[in-house]
């Protein structure tokens, strides 16, 4: 049977993005993910329980993911992250933080080649809006509108056996190429923010769908690290690729679970973030699958 032809299987996975050692290395074909954005109110908590205080240090605990990113990615791998800038007053200063940045710089550094990114430009925002009062020069600031999509690639281009039927059986259409791979996306509307009371920070659908369909074929593993509400591992699984999903926050975890029971799907898990993980991962049937 092909690699595509397959059925695609789901792995839920309760821990660290920092600490993937249930994936084996190169096991990996595409990661799609948004992390918590450093100095977004909304997402300190999460930062100071694993003692980051201050950008810096939010970055330090991100550089930990994109260098295991990095290491469970197969050779010619894509990693897409979302990430926002932050706008924040510090000690009473008012300034631009800009995450999009520090991601780019220190992925690089971990290893990863930067390929050239896409601006996710939201329709919702109001096109009027700016950051001030009044219409006097020079004290008002520009509204942030984007968000970033970051690409970048293990080492160098994939490689694939000549008509590689999964391959071909994951072609996009020209309409779809041309748009797809313009730099500017205006035209994904932000996803609600709020699920059953809590703040959640999820991206669209269209968001991972794109990236799915953009940098990875028919039976590829597609992993989240920072999984969230799940947007990227349904979406993976619907085009036909298995998922891997890691979230740390406990009642996350369970709403991911309670949600992949919802939809009739399989998935394993186990353990806590603060553990240590077996060598190998599980497949859906619980089985330990070779390296």
């Amino acid at each position: 049977m092909d690699s595509h032809d397959r059925t695609p299987s789901l792995s839920l996975i309760h821990g660290s993005a920092g600490a993937l050692s249930a994936l084996a290395d190169g096991s990996v074909q595409l990661i799609v993910t948004s992390p918590p954005y450093p100095m977004i109110p909304q997402w300190d908590a999460i930062f100071l329980a694993q003692g980051a205080a201050d950008y810096d240090a939010m970055h330090d605990l991100l550089e930990g993911a994109w260098r295991e990113a990095f290491r469970v990615l197969a050779p010619g791998a894509v990693l897409a992250v979302v990430v926002g800038d932050a706008l924040r007053s510090i000690d009473g200063g008012f300034r631009l933080w800009p995450n999009h940045s520090e991601v780019l710089s220190r992925a690089t550094r971990c290893g990863f080649v930067p390929l050239p990114y896409v601006l996710w430009k939201k329709p919702t925002n109001k096109p009027n809006a700016f950051l001030g009062s009044g219409f006097l020069p020079p004290n008002a600031y520009v509204t942030i509108d984007c968000e970033f999509v970051l690409l970048f690639r293990r080492g160098g281009l994939r490689r694939f056996p000549p008509h590689d039927a999964a391959r071909y059986a994951s072609r996009f259409s020209r309409p779809e190429r041309d748009h797809w791979f313009s730099q500017i996306w205006s035209d994904i509307r932000g996803a609600a923010q709020v699920r059953d009371g809590r703040r959640t920070g999820a991206f669209p659908a269209e968001i991972p769908r794109r990236l799915v369909r953009m940098f990875s074929v028919k039976g590829d593993t597609v992993l989240d690290p920072f999984a969230g509400t799940g947007t990227t591992v349904w979406t993976a699984l619907a085009l036909g690729r298995s998922a891997i999903g890691v979230e740390r926050d406990d009642a996350t975890y369970a709403r991911l679970q309670a949600e992949a029971a919802r939809r009739g799907l399989m998935e394993v898990s186990g353990g806590s973030p603060e553990e240590d993980w077996p060598s190998a991962p599980r497949t859906t049937s619980g089985r330990r699958s070779p390296r």
